[in-house]
């Protein structure tokens, strides 16, 4: 199964090798596809004061220390279709943050490069319209007909879900839309972030991490290629996201429980 997890962001050289050290059981489990994941910019925070990472070229740096060091492949997200081209040198995977998932240009330049794409459903799409995302890159990699799994496989597009928007500051995942997008695309569920409170916190975002565990075993439940977390050996003093993060310790224990599920499925 693919997993992918890691911090929000890159806080420091030490935090981002202390968490990617924790990590190493799942790189070396021959059944786990392991990508660590950190933003080198969180581009989208609610206020203008957030914590926002290290900027591109100090974060490129060090995610390319942790590949390095570590041996991982590595996923981060893209703001900027300019972006593209750079991160994809050190990036194995180019993530579409869920708001900007509609972008035609950005999609287009992270086509061009030889990294996967993984897009993030849209909290305001409906799962059916993710094909059209889908579409804008496999037509840019050289596929113009129906779409479907394998070719979105063999074309490296991944989609995510990270739930829709419930009213304001809540998020409510419908597991049809992993069925529905595993129609068009391998799927990974974002465990950790489909359990946020948009802008709940006034100028930060709250979240519920006690809701991921179950979340992300019904995903098991119902089949999905992969699952997102994202992870801090604290989540208390993490500089974003930390609300909805697991513990690494936890995330230990869930990714077993996890692959019972699919065992039995």
């Amino acid at each position: 199964m693919i997993l992918i997890a890691g911090p929000c962001v890159i806080e420091s050289r030490e935090s981002v090798f202390k968490i990617a050290k924790e990590l190493q059981e799942f790189n070396e489990d021959c059944t786990i596809d392991f990508y660590f994941k950190a933003s080198f910019d969180k581009a989208n925070r609610t206020s203008i004061d957030s914590f926002r990472g290290p900027g591109l070229e100090d974060g490129l740096k060090l995610l390319q220390e942790v590949k390095d060091e570590f041996g991982y492949k590595i996923l981060t997200d893209i703001h900027e279709p300019s972006q593209a081209s750079v991160v994809s040198e050190v990036a194995d995977v180019l993530q579409i943050p869920a708001f900007l998932s509609r972008q035609t240009d950005l999609l287009v330049e992270a086509a061009k490069t030889a990294s996967i794409v993984n897009i993030k459903k849209g909290q305001f799409l409906a799962p059916q319209a993710m094909e059209h995302s889908v579409k804008k890159v496999l037509k840019t990699r050289g596929y113009d007909g129906e779409v479907s799994y394998d070719i979105s496989k063999k074309y490296n597009v991944w989609l995510t879900e990270r739930g829709s928007t419930f009213g304001y500051g809540n998020l409510v995942v419908d597991m049809r839309s992993l069925v529905i997008m595993r129609d068009f695309a391998p799927v990974v569920f974002d465990a950790t972030h489909s359990v946020q409170m948009p802008a709940s916190g006034g100028s930060s975002s709250g979240g519920d991490s006690s809701f991921v565990p179950p979340l992300a075993k019904a995903a098991a439940a119902v089949g999905v290629d992969g699952y997102f977390f994202e992870t801090h050996f604290d989540p208390r003093v993490a500089l974003s996201d930390g609300a909805n993060m697991v513990k690494i310790d936890q995330l230990k224990e869930l990714v077993k429980k996890i692959k019972e599920i699919e065992l039995i499925g």
